[in-house]
């Protein structure tokens, strides 16, 4: 926030600029463009992967790639809105051919009220006009068969069906707030005002934060985190390998999910589990702890947890998988500390409790001519220019651990019970010790016992260990190292436009600054220094 002005003074304020600020402004122009590109319309396809730019282009993809037309559905089956938003959803959800659909006749499979349920959220085929987007279409054949009587008819009707869809929105929406009020009553104690919002991620508005939230709603990437076996059964093997850290003790999850930590924590025998989470995936988590008959010990708060409040004045553990690429993607350890300042107990403890973040150097000469020295000919021209858009992009890919050419360093240790938001962002300063030549030139190659053999740094690689190991019995940690069992996060790669020549047993200082994007502080902008270069990278 800027300094307020004295007003009483003519002169002009110095408005220059540190060195420092100069370069932090400076990163920020050289990668606002990438935060733009998201700025674009996406939709999905029916009955494939791909995704348009529109929802014309997306209904010419079907017909001419699927041979499905939707608009001579709408007309086959004479859909009215409410027709058409269950047919998208039924498509969406049973995943049917166009086969299948071309060969309905009579009663549609889509009537049941089940359908009217987004199957995908921000559905932007679920937003359009259909009166307006057939309706040029319809005006052309009534014409055309002199059937100006029944297109008069029709455009009464389409009023009728307008005025009807108003109200039912105008009911849906009223029943949607009773639902909210009633849902948030039945968890929160009303007359507590909710705790004060601090610090960049606390201080989005719900709107702002809606875009990150929603990537949570689709079941896809918790069953993708579910099946990471090294991240979910060393959350397990922690829980329940220690049943007196959670028996009878209040526990808080930040970021539930599906309610796996919860049951956890319900199974190692805990009195009571609070589950918090924002995404729609909460609902089916109510479902699953109910079909486990744990509703009696867990109970589920749809919201943020710096918005809401708790049924409970503290906890006696919180337990989070908040982890993000190299970390800090995400800056979702933001509302675990807040969680954790607001309500946990003195002698608590937040699970995981401690983790680092490292560093090593990569010899990868394939990957280099694949993803930088491509731009140098691209059939026989020139576009070097590209490597000014590939390199800032920071890459998250599983590394061939052979590649990995020096000695692990250790950038930053965080203790999860005492550090703060402010210690998120931080400057440190590195040592790699090379410790292999995988890539040598033809002449040096030959020589194959000296240890002095000369080979490239083409990227720097970043990953986590995690630590479950404050006051327990059965201590528990996992590592994200390419020399490790690959999880969901793979690692963290920092392509070097130009190689780095080294010989096995050099030692390569460095510095790494890594900060939230001012402009979304859920991304992170890494800036690496090594010998005498330096690239700052987005991460997002």
């Amino acid at each position: 926030m800027a300094e307020p002005t004295d007003t009483h003074h003519d002169e002009v304020p110095d408005l220059s600029l540190s060195e420092g600020e100069e370069d932090e402004d400076n990163d920020e122009e050289q990668w606002q463009w990438m935060e733009e590109e998201a700025d674009g319309v996406s939709v999905s396809c029916l009955f494939c992967q791909r995704s348009l730019n529109s929802v014309p282009e997306t209904f010419q993809h079907c017909q001419s790639d699927h041979g499905v037309n939707i608009l001579q559905l709408v007309k086959a089956h004479r859909l009215d809105d409410y027709g058409y938003i269950k047919m998208i959803n039924y498509i969406r959800t049973v995943k049917c051919s166009g086969e299948t659909l071309a060969a309905l006749d009579g009663a549609v499979p889509w009537d049941s009220d089940e359908f009217m349920k987004p199957a995908l959220p921000d559905d932007l085929l679920l937003q359009i006009d259909l009166e307006e987007l057939v309706g040029a279409e319809l005006v052309v054949d009534a014409v055309a068969s002199g059937q100006a009587e029944a297109l008069l008819q029709r455009a009464q009707q389409a009023e009728e069906r307008a005025a009807r869809s108003e109200e039912a929105l105008a009911r849906a929406m009223e029943d949607l707030q009773k639902l909210k009020v009633l849902a948030q009553g039945l968890v929160l104690n009303a007359g507590r005002p909710g705790p004060s919002c601090s610090g960049a991620i606390a201080e989005l508005r719900e709107d702002e934060d809606e875009a990150y939230f929603s990537s949570y709603g689709h079941y896809s990437i918790h069953e993708e985190m579910l099946k990471d076996k090294v991240r979910t059964e060393s959350y397990r093997d922690f829980i329940c390998g220690n049943p007196d850290v959670f028996k009878d003790k209040v526990v808080l999850d930040v970021g539930c999910g599906t309610g796996i930590l919860s049951m956890f924590a319900a199974r190692a025998g805990a009195k009571k589990v609070i589950a918090v989470d924002q995404s729609e995936i909460i609902y089916q988590a109510m479902d699953i702890v109910r079909s486990n008959q744990l509703e009696n010990t867990i109970t589920l708060i749809k919201g943020r947890i710096e918005d809401i409040s708790l049924p409970v004045e503290k906890v006696d553990i919180i337990i989070s998988e908040w982890m993000g690429y190299f970390l800090l993607f995400e800056s979702m350890l933001d509302s675990v500390l807040f969680a954790r300042d607001m309500y946990l107990a003195e002698g608590g403890s937040v699970y995981p409790s401690r983790c680092n973040i490292s560093l090593a150097a990569v010899g990868d000469t394939e990957k280099h001519c694949d993803r930088i020295a491509f731009w140098d000919d691209v059939y026989g021209f020139k576009m070097e220019c590209m490597k000014k858009a590939v390199v800032p992009e920071a890459v998250v890919e599983v590394l061939k651990p052979e590649t990995v050419i020096s000695e692990p360093t250790v950038i930053q240790t965080l203790d999860c019970n005492a550090v703060t938001t402010s210690e998120l962002e931080f400057t440190a300063d590195f040592t790699l010790k090379m410790t292999a030549s995988t890539h040598c030139t033809e002449e040096i190659s030959k020589q194959t016992s000296k240890l002095t053999e000369i080979t490239l740094i083409n990227a720097v690689v970043g990953y986590f260990d995690i630590f479950f190991d404050r006051g327990s019995t059965n201590k528990v940690m996992f590592s994200t190292s390419p020399q490790c069992s690959k999880t969901h996060w793979k690692q963290t790669v920092f392509l070097l436009e130009n190689p780095i020549p080294v010989q096995s047993g050099d030692e390569l200082l460095g510095r790494i600054t890594v900060r939230k994007n001012r402009k979304d502080p859920r991304a992170l902008l890494v800036t690496l220094n090594l010998a005498d270069w330096r690239q700052t990278y987005s991460l997002q």
